[in-house]
């Protein structure tokens, strides 16, 4: 009796059922956060409500920078050689003589060009600052831009929420197209540089900081840039990196220019770089900072190539997996968003129940305002909510000054439930299904412009180095130092042409490597897995422990230039 009762609560906890992630984010959000964002006017507070095209999207990096870190009247300039300044042909400069004030400018759109290698519609770097622009690099059949007040009616572009900022910001906001390998698997956000001294009280227009945070909460890597000459982080640009709070996963620092300054005094700059991050981004975790020269110009000071070579496959490592991880971050970002509503509606719920219902509405209303810091912890003790979960203090007692309480909604435990169980099964099926399509799809990867170079060919990162060296040589390299070898193969009594594995470990502990990289070198070396090693193998094992000494990583496999020639019919 009553049976069904039971079945109809089972059917509600089934977890909906998925073809692709886009699809399930998409009716997730539609269906069950949506309805709670709406009950209790989550997008007046925080951020616009999302469309498709913020699910469909390609991955999106965002490029940060200050025009300026000098102080108020400093404009220092810089005389550089010609063969530094940009070879595109929207520079313009009288000589080589570069303003200061528009080199971190300079730098961002340069950094921009660098991985494109291709001009984009709406870049122009000059002497001073060019531009206060918003430019959005995507890829197009044709070159060409879109404006602003355009670009937030395309319902395919992931921009029409930006509408809510209003003309001072939608003319300074475009979308330049253009055919290029690196656009068809991300697009770049190009901001204008950030003001520091007396340009601090100069009003945009239009609220600066709320939307870059508009666009950290869609993008999937947040780039920020330093001039290794100038590391004062101004006044905006704190606020600035203060608005991406909740978005420390996504931000990369990149120190620029590094080429500039010597070894020892790149060290300090590095710190000293640390220590004003530490101030300002507060978090446990220290944010990834790559250093290097990021154009394409010879480097003024080459004694830390291999430096800022290893450094810049890292930052393109990082950037070329942004495809593959996209679908992962879209999920990322609707968990964050989905307990962001929980706890705004808790706030309004709590808010309204304390409101009187006819006299002292105004004294209750600044009352509660001014007690907020109360009501949150009253919050998080009676619903278990971590404190990191809740809004900025302070920017949710100045939005709360402008809204009328007696409009506020009360409890609606149903939405809540709603949520709740989307975030325990729903998007555990979710997870599931971005392994599969992980698996299935091929290796995405961006491809193209700056990436293009260290991919292939002796110019990519490590080639002819390390376990690399003697790469294109006809002789096997190993035999260069065979002969020396050789003298300690025979003293370590071999039988049959052959010394035993124990043998061998006393020999190879001598280079006081970890007995895990041993046991990996050995199962290198050992190539007819016998657990014996010939004069051969011997020989390759101790160049490997060379090539480890020397601070290089070892190969997951043998590469076929270090095989020993006596092995190479039979291993193939």
């Amino acid at each position: 009796m009553f049976s069904w009762l039971g079945n109809d609560d089972r059917r509600k906890k089934d977890p909906e059922v998925f073809q692709t992630v886009s699809e399930g984010l998409k009716k997730l959000y539609k269906t069950k956060l949506l309805p709670l964002e709406e009950y209790y006017r989550f997008h007046e507070f925080h951020s616009p409500a999302l469309e498709d095209a913020d699910f469909d999207n390609k991955p999106m990096v965002l490029l940060v920078g200050q025009y300026s870190t000098g102080k108020t009247t400093f404009i220092r300039c810089s005389t550089l050689p010609e063969s530094r300044l940009p070879t595109c042909r929207r520079f313009e400069t009288n000589g080589p003589h570069i303003c200061g004030l528009a080199s971190v400018v300079y730098k961002a759109m340069c950094f921009a060009w660098y991985l494109l290698e291709q001009d984009f519609p709406g870049m122009r770097i000059g002497p001073e600052p060019t531009t206060d622009s918003f430019i959005a690099v995507m890829q197009g059949d044709v070159e060409g831009i879109i404006p602003g007040n355009a670009l937030v009616v395309d319902p395919k572009k992931p921009f029409r929420k930006l509408n809510a900022f209003g003309n001072a910001f939608l003319n300074r906001f475009v979308c330049a197209q253009l055919p290029n390998a690196v656009l068809e698997s991300i697009s770049v956000i190009d901001t204008p540089g950030i003001l520091s001294g007396e340009k601090q009280r100069i009003s945009r227009g239009y609220d600066f900081a709320a939307v870059l945070e508009w666009f950290a909460e869609r993008v999937d890597r947040i780039i920020l840039l330093f001039d290794a000459h100038k590391l004062d982080i101004s006044d905006e640009f704190s606020e600035v990196i203060k608005a991406l709070k909740n978005h420390e996963d996504k931000m990369r620092v990149v120190l620029n220019k590094a080429d500039q300054i010597e070894t020892q005094q790149l060290m300090r700059v590095y710190g000293a770089l640390m220590w004003s991050l530490g101030k300002i981004v507060n978090t446990p975790e220290v944010i990834r900072v790559y250093i290097g020269s990021f154009w394409s110009h010879p480097l003024l000071i080459p004694d830390n190539r291999k430096l800022f070579e290893a450094e810049e496959q890292d930052l393109f490592k990082d950037i070329q997996s942004l495809p593959r991880n996209a679908a992962l971050r879209k999920l990322n970002d609707l968990i964050k968003r989905a307990r962001l509503a929980k706890v705004h509606a808790y706030i309004i719920s709590s808010l309204k129940k304390e409101m009187p219902s006819v006299f002292g509405k105004d004294t209750k209303k600044k009352e509660l305002v001014n007690n907020l810091a109360e009501i949150y912890g009253r919050i998080e003790r009676e619903h278990q909510i971590s404190p990191g979960d809740f809004p900025n203090l302070k920017r949710m007692q100045d939005q709360l000054q402008a809204q009328d309480f007696s409009k506020f909604q009360p409890l609606k435990s149903k939405l809540l439930e709603v949520v709740d169980d989307m975030l325990a099964h729903d998007i555990a099926q979710l997870m599931v299904l971005v392994r599969q399509e992980e698996t299935q799809r091929p290796v995405q990867m961006v491809k193209g412009g700056a990436f293009e170079g260290t991919l292939q060919g002796p110019f990519g990162h490590g080639y002819g180095e390390g376990a690399g060296e003697g790469i294109d040589d006809a002789e096997w390299v190993v035999a260069r130092d065979k002969p020396m070898y050789d003298e300690i193969f025979y003293t370590l009594s071999p039988v049959d042409g052959k010394i035993t594995g124990a043998n061998a470990k006393k020999e190879m502990v001598r280079s006081k490597l970890p007995n895990s990289v041993l046991g990996k070198i050995w199962k290198l070396a050992d190539i007819d897995k016998d657990g014996m090693l010939d004069d051969e193998e011997f020989a390759l094992a101790n160049h490997l422990i060379k090539v480890k000494l020397e601070g290089h990583e070892l190969p997951s496999e043998l590469p076929a230039h270090l095989l020993p020639p006596s092995k190479r019919k039979v291993a193939e």
